[in-house]
């Protein structure tokens, strides 16, 4: 089945204008509202960054008919899995049945100016993950946890407003050992669009059925990928409004082990990068359809669509308008 979804900026809105985007996407005809859940935004000029867990609350009370989760958190080291077990459980007993946990190994941005941490390697953090995962899910179905990691223990730990059943945890995953992590661990798999082909079909989804053929799991479980889209018939304007989004144009070598948003702003401004090149400028629903079809035909049926726009209600209204139909009749089963 196709899921059409609308993320939420964190990065880029406050958490009352962000609510009210994620209730008129709800209104308009949206399935779904992914939230980041980022400590600092990538960009410190004009940069927002609500904490997502009490956010979710409001939009648990607020909505009444869409799926909600993260994408993604990092239940490893500024939020200890117990907590987020505790803060998810109570989400979810605010909207059953509509609540997923998307869940990742994490960015210095948001762990290091937080805990004043060293930051661990990724062999660490995946391992890190690992364990919270196992730690959640016994937290959502057993009572008295006693629990004993590498990393973190409980005695008689109990979450007392238990979910009606485990929460999907959807694993993201940028990589071939991450991805393997997911096959093998997750209800389903999170990753981002506008990356070589080659990466999705060679590396990242060869990776997540290895993972969960050996571990006895779907290959088919829930693939939710974000598409970054500037949907405007501008052209000139859909590309300008991609500006904010700078640092997620910068090369991986040129951002990596920096923990500072005006510092990601200053490379982003010095190298001049194009963070249109990360989104598909289009105001055309049928090109629309043409560039997310390769997406598709891989398994991605959870489509969450990314919009820099500055005006989100504008790009609400013309993508319900004429892409959510066209998409639906093109995709849907």
């Amino acid at each position: 089945m196709l899921a059409l979804g609308y993320k939420a900026s964190a990065e880029q809105f406050g958490p009352r204008r962000l609510l009210s985007y994620a209730l008129e996407a709800e209104a308009r005809g949206f399935d779904s509202v992914a939230v980041s859940d980022h400590f600092q935004p990538f960009r410190h000029t004009g940069g927002h960054a609500p904490a997502a867990l009490p956010w979710l609350g409001a939009l648990a009370v607020q909505s009444d008919r869409i799926r909600f989760g993260t994408s993604v958190s990092t239940p490893t080291l500024r939020v200890h899995p117990s907590i987020m077990a505790q803060s998810f459980a109570t989400i979810a007993s605010l909207a059953p049945g509509r609540v997923w946990l998307g869940v990742g190994t994490g960015e210095s941005l948001n762990e290091v100016p937080a805990l004043g941490i060293a930051w661990p390697r990724f062999a660490e953090r995946l391992e890190r993950l690992a364990e919270a995962v196992e730690l959640m899910r016994l937290l959502w179905t057993e009572d008295r946890v006693t629990f004993h990691g590498s990393h973190y223990r409980t005695a008689n730990a109990t979450v007392y407003d238990k979910p009606d059943r485990p929460l999907p945890i959807l694993v993201a995953a940028a990589g071939a050992k991450a991805a393997r992590f997911a096959g093998a661990e997750g209800d389903g798999y999170i990753t981002t669009s506008g990356k070589p082909l080659e990466l999705y079909t060679e590396t990242l989804l060869p990776a997540l059925e290895q993972g969960a053929r050996e571990a006895g799991r779907d290959p088919a479980a829930e693939r939710l990928l974000e598409v970054k889209v500037s949907y405007e018939r501008d052209p000139a304007r859909a590309a300008d409004e991609c500006r904010f989004w700078g640092a997620l144009a910068l090369p991986a070598e040129s951002k990596q082990g920096i923990d500072d948003p005006l510092e990601l702003e200053r490379l982003a401004e010095q190298e001049h990068v194009h963070a249109e090149s990360r989104f598909i400028l289009t105001g055309d629903p049928d090109e629309l359809c043409d560039r997310v079809a390769p997406y598709v035909e891989l398994g991605f049926r959870h489509l969450v669509f990314h919009s820099p726009a500055p005006d989100q209600s504008r790009f609400l209204e013309l993508f319900a308008a004429d892409a959510l139909p066209r998409l639906r009749q093109r995709f849907s089963d």
